[in-house]
């Protein structure tokens, strides 16, 4: 999900995680084309049973929705300390997050006001969700995974009972037989792109390190559904595993990115700054990994 910077000092930040979001690009979401006009809308909570468009936050934030026109519109609604009211936009849809001393009233006029980016949004994320659970990979002898941004091969029957890439003709040898089940073969295929993900990562993490001149204090794989990295307040780095599917340039951003964090925790311009001292050529990775087709991510 993507979230407004923060204005505190990192210092206050203990035990906090800098999150990159899959499919988005950091920074505020408050920004948006021109609103149209204002309509008025009715405000309230779901119904009890009622199945909502988004679930509930895991923090037991309400649910709450109003109707703007012929149409109605879910979102979470959340309370805290900032100064204005931030709008975050996911898979799992709206999320408003408000000073605590800001009225309903307020909160309803700014989304009515910002109605069309809303609903753009939505339908944009409705989308890709739709889009990613098109493609899946026909586990056989001949299947294709994108590996560092290129498609590999999937060849069953390896001699020697060996797995091994071969990068000259883009195939993965797999010591199985031609008539394994799909599970044996999606299982020794992904557990190959987690091993390649693991100590290729490693290998960036520790170049970019250097390069900024930060330890980091350890460094793992996630699986995670909307973050392609986090870095937390005291050094420990997770990294999607699903990163392996792209190319290095977009893996050395994202690494960059969460090492940024141990300078600056938060997305200020002078974390942006610290992100380009290290990898100069960030907006554009970070455009591509923005409008990256999510379609060339197969679902293992």
């Amino acid at each position: 999900m993507q979230k407004s910077p923060t204005s505190q000092p990192a210092a206050a930040l203990d035990n906090r995680q800098l999150d990159l979001p899959l499919f988005a690009e950091p920074g505020s979401t408050s920004s948006s084309p021109s609103p149209s006009a204002p309509s008025s809308g009715t405000s309230q909570d779901a119904p009890a049973g009622q199945q909502p468009a988004a679930p509930l936050a895991p923090d037991g934030s309400k649910l709450r929705s109003l109707t703007i026109g012929a149409r109605t519109l879910h979102y979470v609604l959340k309370r805290s300390a900032r100064r204005s009211i931030g709008f975050a936009i996911d898979s799992t849809g709206l999320t408003i997050t408000a000073p605590r001393w800001v009225t309903l009233a307020d909160i309803e006029t700014a989304i009515t006001e910002k109605q069309r980016w809303i609903f753009t949004k939505l339908i944009e994320w409705q989308t890709r969700v739709e889009q990613r659970a098109l493609p899946k990979v026909d586990w056989k002898d001949g299947a294709e995974v994108p590996y560092l941004g290129q498609p590999v091969r999937v060849k069953l029957g390896a001699p020697q009972g060996m797995l091994a890439f071969s990068a000259d003709d883009a195939a993965l040898q797999v010591p199985l037989p031609l008539q394994a089940d799909p599970q044996q073969i999606k299982d020794r295929v992904q557990g190959w792109l987690q091993g390649e993900a693991k100590r290729l990562f490693g290998e960036r993490l520790a170049i970019y390190a250097e390069k900024l001149g930060v330890n980091y204090r350890a460094y793992a794989l996630s699986s995670a559904a909307t973050r392609w990295g986090s870095c937390s307040s005291d050094g420990k780095i997770r990294l999607n595993w699903r990163l392996i599917h792209f190319p290095i340039s977009i893996i050395d951003y994202v690494v960059a990115h969460e090492l940024a964090h141990l300078r600056e925790m938060n997305h200020s311009p002078r974390f942006w700054q610290t992100v380009e001292s290290i990898f100069p050529e960030f907006r554009e990775a970070r455009q591509t990994l923005k409008s990256h087709p999510p379609e060339l991510l197969p679902t293992l």
